[in-house]
């Protein structure tokens, strides 16, 4: 099992709960990193700003919204494709936004999969499990860099 952390962006505080609760009920282990905005997440990847002594490597998986402030999903993960150090790190949208533009986008710029929100707790926790399952336990990631 990867143990590094999941990394969460996600602003609205009712998903970040219902993330949380979803991986708790499914006992996921690893620790859950949440960022509010995009440029939180760029910090924290980058290690930057206040992430600047963050320690140990990238997390398992980026779980990201679309609809951020301060800068948008999309921006977030062309960035993180476009430099050497995070360029494979994998990233599932996980948005409300059901704008076919969007996932085509996404997938454009290197989502590794495109998750639309569920609205009740039960959808979205079966999602938040499927994808525990997947990028923590079956996922095999390439080795890190930088």
């Amino acid at each position: 099992m990867n143990d590094e952390p999941i990394l969460l962006v996600e602003d609205n505080p009712d998903d970040e709960a219902l993330v949380l609760r979803a991986l708790k009920k499914f006992n996921v282990k690893n620790d859950t990193n949440v960022v509010r905005d995009g440029a939180e997440a760029l910090d924290y990847m980058f290690k930057t700003g206040p992430y600047a002594d963050r320690k140990g490597g990238n997390p398992a998986v980026i779980l990201l919204d679309l609809k951020l402030p301060k800068i948008d999903g999309l921006e977030v993960l062309r960035r993180l494709r476009e430099d050497q150090r995070t360029r494979h790190q994998p990233v599932v949208i996980l948005t409300s936004s059901d704008e076919q533009e969007d996932m085509v986008r996404g997938y454009e710029l290197g989502a590794n999969s495109y998750v639309r929100k569920p609205v009740g707790f039960e959808e979205f926790s079966e999602a938040v499990r499927q994808l525990g399952l997947y990028w923590l336990l079956l996922n095999k990631p390439p080795p890190q860099t930088g």
